[in-house]
């Protein structure tokens, strides 16, 4: 994670060195860095699905074995269906937006920041907030981890490559505040989580920072 948030910062601080100019096309400096760094994370991405689903899928294995409930192909069926949901749920919320706007006075930004991706990943959530209550602290790192990885390391970069493909180009720089808010979250909780043991004042100091 904090090679993939540097990877994310790294274009932004290009960006704020370069002479500033009124030109709404992307600068050509910042496009190259961030194409080259996209290959580079979709590379990072594919050696980390080999070492953890093939080379050292061991370290990976759950502690206790639990019994299956659905088949692959049940299970494979329901997540596809589950996944459609969401996502016809995701773009009825999305086409409400304007709506809660004016009728709640609610910026659109905090909408598209706050609410819009706790509605989309409230699966996600309780399967990890579910794991915790049951002790399975790496498990449930594991679930929240796991989407933030695949969001950094290949989602963000395939659109970047994608864009490059169709001619539209889209840059791996963001606002300096949300990269800065990005990498201080991975840097705080790698510091709490590193010695793989924790206690209530950690997790006090994690939900107030």
């Amino acid at each position: 994670m904090i090679v993939a948030s540097a990877s994310l910062i790294i274009p932004s601080a290009l960006y704020s060195t370069l002479p500033q100019s009124n030109s709404t096309e992307p600068d050509i400096h910042i496009l190259t860095l961030s194409y080259i760094t996209s290959i580079i994370l979709l590379a990072f991405y594919l050696v980390y699905l080999y070492f953890q689903l093939k080379s050292h899928a061991r370290l990976f294995e759950a502690a206790e074995e639990e019994g299956h409930d659905l088949s692959p192909v049940a299970a494979s069926i329901v997540l596809i269906m589950a996944t459609v949901g969401v996502m016809v749920c995701s773009d009825s919320l999305i086409d409400s937006i304007d709506g809660i706007v004016e009728a709640s006075h609610v910026s659109r930004t905090f909408i598209g920041l706050i609410i819009v991706p706790i509605v989309g990943n409230a699966g996600e959530y309780a399967t990890t907030v579910k794991a915790a209550l049951k002790g399975k602290l790496d498990l449930a790192i594991a679930v929240v981890v796991g989407s933030t990885l695949q969001i950094a390391l290949f989602v963000t970069p395939f659109l970047v490559i994608l864009g490059w493909i169709i001619g539209q180009p889209m840059e791996l720089r963001f606002d300096t505040f949300e990269t800065t808010v990005f990498f201080l979250a991975v840097v705080v909780v790698n510091c709490l989580i590193r010695d793989g043991r924790t206690n209530y004042f950690e997790g006090a100091l994690l939900i107030g920072t």
